[in-house]
């Protein structure tokens, strides 16, 4: 039985103001996004465990006493292995819909905040839509976050870009997407052939060429940074994914945007819109 809280509020935006991204952690051994604006911060997946989570948030400068909640994208283990242990030692809000609730082991008696797909919440001064994303978990989504002016989205597992993607993602300045594969490096894997498949198939992770070209058709005026996640050590390099990502983006006229790395072992540098 889930015990709720309907906290859910929808808070006035202020003025023009910024969100500043670290990605503490991204990759199969776990993902956790850092996002702040000038009066609230939060976390995006809680993958890590606990004092991982702190160390890292230490080690980039950053203050875990400013931390309001954690918004779960979906129930896999590499995104929810500190969240319980978190929400004990700092009291944060719990954000998921109701079937990523339902599905966390162990965890539904907790106060969960409960949201909808299409349906804008508010923590603090930072207004978030989720949206669906294909991917193999009961209900997963993206997020758009979005403080004044400026205007964060975050896609990190996905099997396809569909078109709700497209429109949720486009006038964002900033993003954190995936480029999980190098098509040849996961064909020529010991992987099994059926890992293989779900991998490339419609609810499984996006390859650096799927990836690039999401960007390219989304991109507009408006995109200024784009972190690079969620990136396989068997079927991919950091150098090789940047590379593909960054001529492709050259080749539509569109290396102005700037291309960062993510990490599964130490944070990463700060993006900020």
């Amino acid at each position: 039985m889930l015990d709720i809280e309907y906290s859910v509020s929808e808070a006035p935006m202020p003025p023009a103001t910024q969100l500043r991204v670290c990605v503490l952690a991204s990759g199969s051994s776990g993902n956790c996004i850092h996002v702040e604006s000038p009066t609230t911060a939060l976390l995006i997946d809680a993958g890590l465990s606990a004092r991982e989570t702190l160390r890292r948030m230490a080690a980039a400068g950053l203050d875990p006493a400013k931390l309001r909640a954690i918004c779960i994208s979906h129930e896999h283990a590499d995104h929810i292995a500190g969240l319980l242990q978190l929400h004990k030692r700092l009291g944060l809000g719990l954000y998921a819909n109701r079937d990523t609730a339902l599905a966390i082991r162990n965890a539904q008696d907790l106060p969960w905040n409960l949201f909808s797909s299409g349906s804008r919440f508010a923590i603090g001064d930072i207004e978030i839509l989720p949206f669906p994303l294909p991917h193999d978990a009961y209900d997963p989504v993206g997020f758009v976050l979005t403080c004044g002016t400026s205007r964060l989205g975050v896609a990190t597992d996905l099997g396809i870009p569909t078109q709700v993607t497209r429109e949720r993602l486009r006038g964002c300045q900033l993003l954190v997407l995936e480029a999980n594969h190098d098509e040849t490096l996961l064909q020529n894997s010991f992987r099994p052939w059926a890992l293989k498949k779900r991998i490339r198939g419609r609810q499984g992770h996006l390859s650096n060429e799927t990836a690039a070209m999401l960007l390219t058709e989304i991109a507009g005026e408006t995109l200024q940074q784009v972190f690079l996640a969620h990136l396989s050590r068997e079927c991919n390099t950091l150098e090789l994914a940047m590379q593909i990502v960054r001529n492709r983006l050259a080749a539509a006229g569109l290396d102005r945007i700037r291309v960062l790395p993510t990490h599964p072992d130490r944070p990463s540098e700060f993006g900020e819109c």
